[in-house]
């Protein structure tokens, strides 16, 4: 995955625990800058596009 190209969050604060996501084959492939050699959740970047809107939209489904 050194390949990718990584984008930080523009929510991000000034902590060490942000988002990181990269576009890749059409696979959206989403880490935490804390721990960069941990889990890489991969997703299609219509699911990527529901999960955005959902949070934006504050809306809750559970």
């Amino acid at each position: 995955m050194a390949d990718l190209t990584w984008q930080k969050s523009s929510y991000c604060a000034q902590g060490n625990s942000c988002v990181h996501v990269a576009a890749h084959d059409n696979t959206v492939n989403v880490i935490e800058s804390s721990d960069p050699t941990g889990a890489i959740l991969r997703t299609t970047p219509t699911v990527w596009a529901a999960l955005l809107r959902t949070v934006k939209d504050g809306t809750s489904h559970g």
